[in-house]
């Protein structure tokens, strides 16, 4: 039997017959921009995250390209972020101009490593004028763009120490991460400025195409992040500043309506099935030959992905195709390496 990457036809059998009304009554109403579809799920979405507000965008990518620019981060601003994450993490900032600082990963979560964001700030920035500056670059470092990998929550009390220390604004990317909540039940998105989602179909929540969102606290962060979202005019035709066409589609916001009360058993089963292959490898006893997820304990992982590491990757990867089973690598080659970034000089 084929084993595909993703598969939605079954959970479409689920919600299809939902989807499809809710859909006919967008299209009934013909409401198709910023329609009621949408600040209803905005208020759900800031409120499965524990944070007060939300607002909808065209992507995930949005999502994190958003806050950069409604926390006016200038050209040759640096934000510290993981190098070992979907590449518009790193993109979205240096697309805004800013210069994307790789600190190192953890090596058990594959999250941003509090310890190495610390030696980055201790050898390589320094004071000035009350501004940390990367001493290298003479550039301000502004932020902190921690990644939610996979599923589970970064080790955000260092990095959230880390940030408060040195007056960094925290940008929680947490594109793989909606509902997963670390061992005291803070959920991702709810520890930082801005928390930064994408619903791009193979997430727990998937739209039927793009759409993201984001989240903050702030009311007057939240206005400048609906502002920026429609070219930056308030009142419309009146632009004090320049935005984008950001705006989350009315259709897509009826889709992920539809679909997020059950967004909790979905994200059940992947805890179900990760503990099947957990208990099926250790079972094997491969020793090192395969090495399985950890989940931290008491955390909610919620496993957008799961991810194994083999010392054979590429014969296994071989082997699983002929057998008709569908895998992929997370992430080939990290952003650090990636031949757009190599202006930032780093090496393997």
């Amino acid at each position: 039997m084929p084993v595909p990457m993703l598969d939605l036809v079954a959970q479409h059998r689920i919600v299809g017959a939902e989807v499809q009304a809710a859909v006919q009554s967008v299209i009934d109403r013909q409401a198709f921009i910023m329609g009621p579809e949408i600040p209803a799920l905005e208020q759900a979405i800031a409120t499965l995250t524990g944070v007060r507000r939300g607002i909808g965008c065209a992507s995930g990518t949005d999502a994190l390209l958003l806050p950069i620019r409604a926390l006016d981060l200038k050209p040759g601003d640096e934000v510290i972020t993981s190098p070992y994450t979907f590449f518009a993490t790193g993109g979205t900032i240096a697309r805004a101009g800013a210069r994307p600082v790789y600190c190192d990963i953890d090596a058990t979560t594959f999250n941003l490593s509090p310890a190495a964001v610390e030696r980055f700030i201790a050898r390589e920035c320094e004071t000035r004028g009350g501004k940390l500056v990367n001493k290298r670059t003479n550039g301000v470092v502004k932020a902190l763009m921690p990644v939610h990998l996979y599923g589970q929550v970064a080790d955000m009390d260092p990095l959230m120490a880390i940030a408060t220390k040195h007056g960094l604004r925290v940008i929680e990317d947490a594109a793989q991460a909606i509902g997963s909540a670390d061992a005291k039940g803070r959920r991702a998105c709810s520890f930082g400025d801005i928390g930064c989602l994408s619903f791009f179909p193979t997430k727990n929540l998937g739209a039927f195409g793009d759409a993201g969102l984001c989240v903050t606290n702030d009311a007057a962060l939240a206005e400048r992040l609906r502002i920026f979202r429609v070219h930056g005019g308030e009142p419309k035709y009146y632009h004090a500043f320049i935005g984008g066409n950001f705006r989350l589609d009315e259709l897509q916001a009826a889709v992920l309506n539809v679909k997020l009360p059950h967004l909790d058993s979905w994200s059940a089963a992947r805890q179900r099935n990760a503990s099947f292959y957990d208990a099926a490898f250790a079972k094997l006893a491969l020793g090192e030959a395969v090495t399985t997820p950890r989940a931290l304990p008491g955390s909610r992982h919620i496993y957008n992905q799961y991810v194994i590491r083999v010392r054979r990757r590429d014969e296994l990867r071989t082997h699983l195709a002929a057998a008709g089973v569908s895998t992929e690598i997370y992430y080939p080659v990290p952003l650090h390496l990636q031949k757009c970034f190599a202006y930032l000089g780093h090496a393997a």
